[in-house]
């Protein structure tokens, strides 16, 4: 087996191990032997690989987020009415574990003091935007909401944002008399 042909399994298995540990531990007690150990492979192979720790966490979540965006697409590139959209997409928020939530969070922390890193997840935060400047664009007209969409499109991804901070700190109370509200509003 050729060494191109061996790096695929190992980088994959690393930033597998990678959304794990960022799951389960958080990005400050993440090793370089804590993640070879959970991915089965040779320490130096992270930096190998990937160049530090922060780099394979970072290309985790873009990775994650790539078979996000993904989904997100298929869904509001469908025939379905909006709010059809919107219900899925919320119970995608409210109803799955918060792997991902809390990774993104996880590596925004990382980022704060990090220039190198939060361009990266600006660019990660750019491509949701994009993808539901896309999905409100349409629904921005014919709701004819005075809100420009750009505003729409921050006040959505904030309005997720405090959701997925108060879930992860284990409070739920109101989510789902706000969503229902919405949802009521969409309606109308």
């Amino acid at each position: 087996m050729t060494k191109t042909a061996l790096r695929a399994p190992a980088e994959e298995a690393l930033l597998d191990a990678a959304e794990r540990l960022l799951v389960d531990v958080g990005h400050a007690r993440i090793t370089t032997r804590r993640l070879a150990e959970e991915a089965g492979v040779n320490h130096g192979l992270v930096h190998y690989y990937f160049g530090s720790n922060d780099a394979l966490l970072v290309r985790a979540l873009e990775r994650f987020t790539e078979r996000l965006i993904e989904r997100q697409r298929e869904l509001y590139e469908s025939d379905r009415p909006f709010v059809e959209k919107w219900r899925a997409a919320m119970d995608f928020l409210v109803s799955e574990d918060l792997a991902y939530e809390k990774v993104w969070l996880e590596l925004q922390a990382l980022a704060w003091n990090r220039p190198d890193l939060r361009d990266r997840l600006a660019r990660v935060n750019g491509e949701w935007r994009a993808v539901l400047t896309d999905a409100f664009a349409e629904p921005h007209r014919e709701l004819g909401i005075e809100l420009p969409l750009e505003a729409l499109v921050s006040l959505v991804m904030t309005f997720n944002l405090g959701i997925i901070v108060e879930r992860l700190g284990g409070i739920e109370r109101g989510h789902a008399e706000l969503l229902a509200w919405v949802d009521a509003w969409l309606s109308k």
